[in-house]
């Protein structure tokens, strides 16, 4: 059955969309999104150049290092090239999956050290966190990973080989692979943010959303803690289809597999850590249901699903942090009510 919150949200996120689609505020939400867009484009122009010429330095003092790494590991699989896409794709963004989370693990089930619980976003909150409940995630999580991932990976290097050469001898050039993780990053926003919308739908969410939302105050594990046919369709889906449409080399796409993977672990860890980006975005989704369903958050404020989240404490916290003082006690809750 649907629980009391879960009914309040639903009924909010119905009654807020009948405000939201009026024309006045769709077009109020095309210009918050041109702004943020403009924005952004405005940033990217001013401090691109320079950030690529950094990288580029490092890149090119490193000589001919990739594409000979690159040219060694092609030769040892030669005439192989469905075992080296499969150990590629798999093997490399499982290691990254598992080996962070097991250092989030460690501190979830022992509640220690405790200067990485003090940035606990939900303080009241899995500490530690429920052994059965923690148990019964493992399990799923493991089922999804291995009997879905794993064979929708051998039909993603059908499909890749059939399109191009995904793993061509020639690595791209260093520009293209960053034109190629951007024009990733604005896919998988689009994707997840319709797919994660529709799952929240009251007859899909009963039956497949409902599960990942279990956890109302998550852990990294729970990233990919779902429904089969949700991890096809919103978790796996807006990641793959890039580098398809891109026709991707296998190093890049093995790239951004794991930048997947660390950035939604990221977003489900249950704490905000000093100098990476923050989790308060989705932490909040997980806690209120109707808010915040996509990944960077551009498609939330043309929707306006977000609006209740920036009026919160959480959205004042929703910043790298780069001091080592917690941001629940620098921009603190407020002081609750007496009755």
């Amino acid at each position: 059955m649907t629980s009391g919150a879960e009914a309040d949200a639903m009924k909010g996120a119905v009654s807020s969309r009948g405000r939201q689609e009026g024309p006045g505020a769709l077009w109020d939400s095309v210009k918050k999104a041109a702004f943020i867009i403009g924005s952004s484009l405005l940033f990217l122009v001013a401090f691109g150049n320079s950030l690529t010429w950094h990288l580029q330095r490092f890149w090119g003092a490193s000589g001919n290092f990739w594409q000979n790494l690159w040219t060694k590991l092609y030769l040892m699989f030669e005439g192989h090239d469905m075992a080296l896409f499969f150990l590629g794709t798999m093997l490399v963004p499982t290691l990254v999956f598992w080996v962070s989370n097991a250092l989030l693990l460690l501190v979830d089930t022992t509640g220690k050290p405790s200067f990485i619980t003090r940035y606990r976003i939900q303080v009241d909150k899995n500490n530690p966190v429920d052994p059965v409940k923690l148990r019964h995630a493992l399990m799923t999580v493991l089922f999804n990973h291995v009997c879905i991932s794993g064979p929708m990976v051998v039909g993603i290097y059908y499909l890749m080989t059939w399109l191009g050469n995904p793993c061509d001898p020639q690595l791209p050039t260093f520009h293209w692979g960053l034109t190629e993780l951007a024009f990733f990053s604005i896919t998988e926003e689009i994707l997840f943010y319709y797919s994660h919308r529709l799952f929240h739908q009251p007859a899909l969410y009963k039956h497949f959303h409902k599960q990942h939302h279990e956890w109302t105050a998550p852990i990294g594990i729970v990233s990919i803690y779902a429904h089969p046919l949700e991890h096809v369709l919103a978790n796996l889906l807006p990641v793959v289809i890039g580098p398809v449409m891109l026709r991707s080399h296998l190093a890049t796409t093995v790239l951004w597999y794991s930048l997947a993977l660390v950035s939604t672990t990221i977003s489900h860890c249950g704490y905000h850590l000093p100098l990476l980006p923050s989790p308060e975005f989705h932490d909040f989704h997980h806690l209120k249901f109707n808010q915040c369903y996509g990944v960077l958050g551009v498609l939330d404020r043309l929707h306006g699903t977000d609006n209740k989240f920036r009026q919160t404490k959480q959205y004042e916290r929703h910043t790298v942090l780069t001091s080592f003082t917690p941001l629940t006690e620098s921009v603190p809750d407020a002081p609750k009510k007496l009755q």
